[in-house]
């Protein structure tokens, strides 16, 4: 159960947006244990999110999935007052982290929003370059002191008043394994795709292998990728596999459409 509120000190809510995320909710929510109040919006689970968030005393509203940033502002809209502190269902928060919220929360003259580090494991180990670390975002703000950006599959939160920085990291488990992995880059090159075509911006082969190209040059390289040894050529590989299916996907041809309509052909099969 959570931690009872502080006499002193303002209430927290932990915001999570959930869906089938017993994989890490157990531990998740056990971080975050001191806040006041645990808020899931979820998305429709059908495993065991639920009960797992009953363990905690959770609060879980069901909203079906309308995209990230709708998701989250819903979320918002449920946060009235007091701070609100965001995770996603697959981090953790620790020690650390947690020790610095409680500290900005009992400080009167804290800052509106604050940013936290946030420490990626990836293949076998926790990335420290590539753009990877430290992964600043904007988690912990009160209500009312941001506003929400979406570019792509990706959303974002922007504060509207001054910020600071929290110590401590959140350790983030964004993937099971490989085929998970590519499961993401697919649904997020997708999505990244349309964004794109939605700004007429160009596609094609050329451009899909120029901005893949690119993007290794920039991870593995200039941000030191290869530091983190095989985990980071991996992860630039597959980063530059996202860029080239993003571009490549803007324009998506003519996937299924029967060959005869293509060629004027009624029969390719006999030629006339």
């Amino acid at each position: 159960m959570p931690d009872s509120p502080a006499a002193q000190r303002p209430s927290l809510t932990a915001l999570l947006m959930t869906f089938n995320g017993e994989r890490l909710l157990d531990q998740c929510l056990s971080s975050i244990s001191f806040c006041d109040r645990l808020l899931l919006i979820d998305s429709g689970s059908t495993d065991a999110t639920g009960e797992i968030a009953a363990r905690y005393g959770a609060e879980i509203v069901f909203n079906p999935w309308p995209g990230p940033k709708a998701q989250l502002e819903f979320g918002l809209t449920r946060i009235n007052s007091g701070w609100v502190f965001v995770m996603d269902q697959d981090e953790i928060c620790s020690p650390g982290l947690a020790a610095s919220i409680k500290a900005t929360l009992a400080n009167p003259d804290a800052l509106p929003c604050h940013y936290a580090p946030r420490r990626s494991w990836y293949y076998n180990r926790f990335l420290t370059h590539g753009g990877w670390y430290p992964d600043r975002l904007l988690r912990l703000f009160k209500a009312g002191a941001v506003e929400l950006r979406q570019s792509g599959a990706h959303e974002s939160i922007h504060p509207l008043a001054p910020t600071g920085h929290l110590q401590g990291d959140l350790l983030h488990y964004p993937y099971e394994n490989f085929f998970n992995h590519l499961q993401k880059i697919n649904a997020y090159a997708q999505a990244g795709a349309q964004d794109l075509g939605r700004q007429n911006r160009r596609g094609g082969i050329a451009a899909g292998l120029a901005h893949a190209h690119a993007r290794f040059l920039k991870i593995y390289f200039l941000k030191l990728g290869l530091l983190d040894g095989r985990a980071g050529f991996i992860n630039a590989v597959h980063a530059a596999f996202y860029a080239f299916l993003k571009y490549v996907r803007i324009n998506e041809g003519a996937w299924g459409t029967p060959y005869n309509t293509l060629t004027n052909d009624p029969d390719p099969e006999n030629p006339q």
